[in-house]
């Protein structure tokens, strides 16, 4: 398989999104892998509780920088610092992200308009401008965190899963564009992982019950993904039912929303 880069470590990895959840476990990966880290997010104490694991981890610099992606001017002071002060980013992980999920005709503009800008429009603000940082350094590797719900739609998401189908067409357009500057793009597209996520797309906590044989754990899924760091990777659909079951509904569309709308309709 093709690199972008042969070793991580002393590699600069940079995740949005890593003060909690998934994003926190790549982040553990990573310095486990010897990587220096850039981590940001809106929490700054619990952002700084991270970044301590990871030096004691990697014996590597980390920063931290505060940066809600989903306010244009937080974000964008948080990416000027990062462009004066962090040499180069080899690898960014566009990890943060929230969901809700709740039916079309219930769920409040409001809800939609904030993750349309977290979800979709933050991610591409955060993208552009690392990678006009790699187009200049002449090399560099996106991964953006989209959704199974990105390829297969399933009642009581439909705010999310278009959301998540932006991210993955504007991560298939990415791919094309940057592959010239030797820049790889990866889209994950995981079912549910055990994340404080839920605490706000679920509540109730039934949803996760109903599909505990589909659970991901984050710490397994985070390693997958930073193995993939430096290569040339299109996708990592994980689990395998669900891959399976998003191939079908592109491939059979009627047998996908009888799917959709039976197997995987758990909310």
């Amino acid at each position: 398989m093709a690199r972008v880069f042969k070793k991580l470590w002393g590699r600069t990895v940079m995740i949005t999104g890593a003060s909690s959840g998934f994003g926190e476990q790549i982040a553990y990966e990573a310095a486990r892998s010897g990587a220096q880290l850039v981590l940001c997010a809106r929490r700054g104490d619990k952002l700084k509780e991270v970044a301590d694991t990871c030096c004691e981890l990697s014996g590597q610099q980390v920063h931290t920088v505060i940066l809600d992606i989903g306010e244009f001017d937080n974000c964008q002071r948080g990416l000027d610092f990062i462009k004066e002060t962090i040499p180069t980013i080899d690898c960014l992980v566009n990890c943060a992200g929230m969901g809700v999920f709740e039916t079309a005709l219930e769920t409040p503009f409001s809800v939609t308009n904030q993750m349309f800008q977290v979800n979709v429009l933050g991610l591409i603000h955060v993208t552009q401008q690392i990678a006009l940082k790699m187009a200049a350094t002449g090399y560099g590797h996106i991964i953006n965190i989209a959704s199974q719900a990105g390829k297969m739609a399933t009642p009581k998401s439909s705010s999310y899963a278009a959301s998540k189908f932006a991210v993955i067409g504007y991560s298939n357009s990415l791919r094309l564009e940057l592959r010239p500057f030797n820049i790889a793009v990866t889209t994950v597209n995981p079912g549910p992982i055990e994340t404080p996520f839920f605490d706000q797309a679920d509540p109730s906590g039934d949803y996760l019950k109903q599909v505990a044989a589909f659970v991901i754990q984050p710490e397994d899924l985070a390693k997958k993904v930073v193995s993939k760091m430096g290569r040339y990777t299109r996708e990592i659909n994980t689990p395998l039912l669900m891959a399976m079951g998003s191939t079908t509904y592109q491939l059979f569309p009627h047998i996908g929303d009888y799917l959709a709308r039976t197997v995987f309709n758990k909310k």
